[in-house]
């Protein structure tokens, strides 16, 4: 009982018969409940760094991640990237220039975001010693020994205006390297770096850098690089620091207003004619239907028939290479709702005050917007009568991914070659294609099945006849090459201004926020392109020519070609950009924006045209 051994011991033998056996099971129940409210050994030790822990919890969320710091805690000031002031996408790492680093032990920074890692984004630890309100006078953080290497690498980055970025708490500040003489045969370096930071309350709101002590680059010299640091209260709240970096005389400037009113009164303009056009025209072909129904055979067959009904047993035809056109409107149908997805959120959201928070945007909403695209296109493909439903859906899942990473994967051999930031990790190409694989693929595999099983039957309002009707000759400007290339003309005229500001937005330094002025573009857009499609689909159909599914998708898709040849203008006229790299990226991305513009507008053409040409031959009658 008191804790012997033969309680332990195997017994082969009944235990005898006892009295007491009840009173201790009851005395070791008792010492079981105490055993267990007693602690276990170390049990305070562990309760006290439980303690410890609670009280050290807001200290570890004061970060610039949390953007809340305590007095005298340590701010990070990262360096990021430097780079020609001329060629914005163009940059390297900061320490690619010989500039030395602080004493401090360093701290290492990783991709937070895919849009980050994308976007070239290379943080580095200064070095400096930067405390929360505490402030630091001019001191000498570390000391360039300037061999004739590494001057000729300055006086190559003053030649070239490189600038430098760095971050504290998120907030960017730019720097100049250096500055040369009038003559040009001197140069100088900035060798003292004044920041002055705004804090209210526990935050940071304010970053402002100024580039002092100019040292004149002279061979096997030592240059001595110093900072200070200066805490200010201000009265800049939290949620408004980022107002100091927009540009609100650029992007509300009155031409901005005007032009969105130009393209709005155009819109009510185009629908009202539109509208009045064809209402007024296919009154009188329905009437003229109707007069001729009325007639006997005799008379009809030697009446004058002509006009978009007479093609009723064709237009509802499948069209050629229907595997790729069904794709092509499932991509488009995806580009549009991740176009006004991600506008509504940046609306909603300040996406600008983070790095890379939009295309990280960007790139998960395209991926969860895939059963769109399987949908659309499958449900298009299947009323085709297409029977290679899987590699529609392939094609379908892969073309804009494909597009977009083939141009991508041409740049960075360029980016590589120059040792750029801009150079995509290999970790960050495997991430991209596991999210095509892995999401974007079963999704849109989701979406194809939906779309073939709910609206995949062909419930066409005319019988499709199984010889095709032989198309008449007709004017040179009803030809569809002559309307496909007409017929982008006015979606891009109403959007032309907006692509400036877009432009300057991306390939210079504004930051673009007025995303409710992109939204009303969007919706203008839209329209025009329908209008646009449908009278051009009327004209053809009236020829007697019933290749109206490609006809509408290019004429409106031709808004691409227009866009593409005003980024050429745009580069020559409004850019000062140079050089391989830096060229082959503006082409490159421009090609790829146009392209999946010219999608979305061919697909937003090409659905509205068909509920156009749907509903006319479903009023009509056919006999």
């Amino acid at each position: 009982r008191g804790g012997s051994g033969w309680a332990r011991a195997p017994c082969v033998c009944p235990r005898p018969v006892d009295a007491n056996r009840p009173q201790r099971r009851r005395r070791r129940r008792r010492r079981r409940r105490r055993s267990r409210m007693r602690p276990l050994p170390g049990a305070p030790g562990v309760a006290a760094a439980a303690a410890l822990l609670l009280l050290l919890l807001p200290r570890a969320r004061a970060d610039e991640h949390e953007h809340t710091y305590q007095d005298k805690e340590e701010v990070v000031l990262w360096m990021n990237t430097v780079g020609p002031y001329h060629n914005r996408q163009e940059t390297y790492k900061y320490f690619s220039l010989p500039f030395c680093v602080g004493s401090k032990k360093s701290i290492s920074h990783y991709h937070e975001t895919l849009g980050e890692a994308l976007q070239g984004v290379e943080l580095e630890f200064s070095g400096l010693d930067i405390k929360f309100k505490d402030d630091v006078m001019p001191a000498t953080y570390c000391e360039i020994d300037l061999d004739k290497e590494k001057r000729d690498a300055f006086v190559y980055a003053i030649k070239n205006h490189y600038w430098y970025q760095m971050y504290i708490d998120d907030l960017p500040i730019w720097g100049i390297v250096g500055e040369a003489d009038e003559n040009g045969e001197d140069y100088y370096l900035w060798t003292y770096k004044k920041l002055e930071i705004g804090f209210n309350g526990n935050r940071i709101v304010d970053v402002n850098l100024t580039s002092e002590g100019k040292v004149k680059l002279v061979p096997n010299t030592k240059i001595q690089m110093s900072y200070s640091v200066k805490w200010k209260k201000s009265d800049v709240k939290f949620e408004d620091r980022f107002d100091k970096y927009l540009d609100p005389s650029f992007f509300q400037h009155r031409i901005h207003w005007f032009s969105i009113f130009n393209s709005f009164m155009m819109v009510i303009f185009l629908v009202g004619l539109v509208s009045m056009i064809l209402m007024r025209t296919l009154r009188k072909d329905y009437a003229r239907y109707s007069k001729e129904e009325e007639m006997d055979d005799m008379d009809r067959d030697l009446g004058d028939e002509y006009g978009w009904k007479q093609v009723h047993g064709d237009v509802f035809r499948p069209s050629s290479h229907p595997l790729i056109f069904s794709s092509l409107i499932g991509s488009g149908c995806q580009i549009f709702a991740v176009s006004l997805i991600v506008i509504i959120v940046a609306m909603i959201e300040d996406l600008y005050t983070e790095r890379g928070s939009m295309l990280s945007t960007a790139i998960f909403v395209y991926a969860a917007t895939s059963p769109v695209n399987g949908y659309f296109g499958g449900s298009l493909y299947a009323r085709q009568g297409g029977r290679r439903w899987i590699k529609q859906m392939f094609i379908g899942a892969f073309l804009i991914p494909a597009m977009v990473c083939g141009t991508a994967f041409f740049i960075n051999f360029i980016a590589i070659y120059y040792h750029a930031s801009r150079a995509i990790p290999f970790g960050t190409m495997v991430a991209v294609c596991c999210i095509c694989f892995f999401v974007i693929l079963p999704l849109n595999l989701v979406g194809t099945i939906l779309g073939r099983n709910l609206s995949g039957q062909p419930n066409f309002p005319c019988r499709v006849n199984a010889v095709p009707r032989p198309i008449p000759e007709k004017k040179w400007f009803m030809e569809p090459a002559v309307i496909v290339c007409l017929g982008g003309i006015l979606p891009f005229g109403s959007i032309f201004i907006e692509m400036y500001f877009i432009f300057t937005s991306f390939w210079a330094y504004k930051i673009y926020y007025v995303y409710g002025f992109m939204m009303l573009v969007l919706v203008i857009l839209c329209i025009v392109t329908v209008c646009v499609t449908i009278v051009c689909t009327y004209f053809l159909l009236n020829a007697e020519d019933y290749r109206w599914q490609w006809t509408s998708f290019l004429s409106a898709a031709s808004t691409a070609i227009y866009v593409y040849m005003y980024s050429f203008y745009y580069y020559f006229f409004k850019t000062k950009m140079y050089g391989l790299f830096q060229t082959s990226f503006y082409f490159g991305y421009m090609a790829v924006f146009s392209t999946a513009l010219g999608i979305m507008c061919g697909a937003i053409g090409y659905m509205g045209t068909s509920a156009f040409v749907r509903k006319i031959y479903t009023n009509v009658k056919i006999d």
